[in-house]
């Protein structure tokens, strides 16, 4: 018994040995994880003023951009409420009439049904100029109802001021914006679409319709990543989504 005692003595001896060492590369560790910890903090914070630095370069360049070659904003028509002239023509006119003529004006018919559109007939968004615009209301078919008369018609277009001839340079314009913002805020877009696309040959009613679609995804697309406010965004409205994105109070533009 007392042989076998001294030989669980020595083990508690050894094994008390083994636990202190055991402690020392736990406590080891411990400091090491300790200043990996300290490192990762100060790198991640080096990581987040190097993307608050790269999103500030980003802006400055894209409002830049945006300021001097493609400069987007709101331009007023002069149309008037025909609501007011009919209530002017006839002062017996009720009411009930002219609510229904103000309705009428917010109506629009696109695509086979009615849409209603707060902006129609009052403003108006330009690119690259007050000249080159797009209807608020995304009716563009005034481009393919032209071409469907250019097969037509025979002869020179001698319209310099046809509205066709300016939808198709404003999407153009837009293309080459959405395409330059996804270079510079390093965003991958959903869909392919070169720059030439609304330039050169005229384009039929589907070919046309699905490189707007492919337009308007590629805009919405860029205006989520750079959080844009939800309420202010609409599938159709092309220059309007982009004025949006690339305005100086979108306060994560950049990110």
């Amino acid at each position: 018994d007392t042989e076998g005692l001294l030989r669980i003595k020595e083990e508690n001896q050894k094994h008390y040995r083994r636990a202190q060492r055991h402690q020392e590369k736990k406590e080891k560790i411990q400091r090491h994880n300790r200043k990996l910890g300290d490192l990762v903090e100060k790198k991640t914070y080096d990581l987040k003023t190097q993307y608050e630095h790269l999103a500030s370069l980003r802006r400055m360049h894209i409002l830049e951009l945006t300021s001097v070659i493609f400069p987007i904003e709101e331009v007023k028509t002069s149309t008037r409420d025909p609501a007011d002239a009919s209530s002017e023509s006839d002062n017996a006119m009720t009411s009930s009439t002219v609510s229904k003529l103000a309705e009428a004006r917010r109506t629009t018919y696109l695509s086979g049904r009615w849409v209603c559109d707060d902006h129609n007939g009052d403003t108006s968004i330009s690119i690259t100029g007050p000249w080159i615009t797009l209807p608020n209301n995304g009716d563009y078919s005034a481009y393919y109802n032209w071409v469907e008369e250019k097969k037509t018609t025979q002869g020179p277009d001698m319209e310099h001021n046809n509205p066709a001839h300016t939808i198709s340079a404003a999407l153009c314009y837009a293309t080459q914006l959405v395409n330059t913002l996804s270079l510079i805020l390093d965003v991958n877009l959903p869909k392919k679409l070169c720059n030439r696309q609304f330039c050169g040959e005229n384009l039929s009613r589907h070919r046309f319709t699905r490189a707007v679609k492919k337009l308007n995804a590629n805009i919405l697309h860029l205006c989520f990543s750079q959080h844009v406010n939800l309420d202010l965004l609409h599938p159709l409205h092309t220059l309007r989504n982009l004025m949006y994105l690339v305005s100086p109070d979108t306060e994560n533009l950049g990110r």
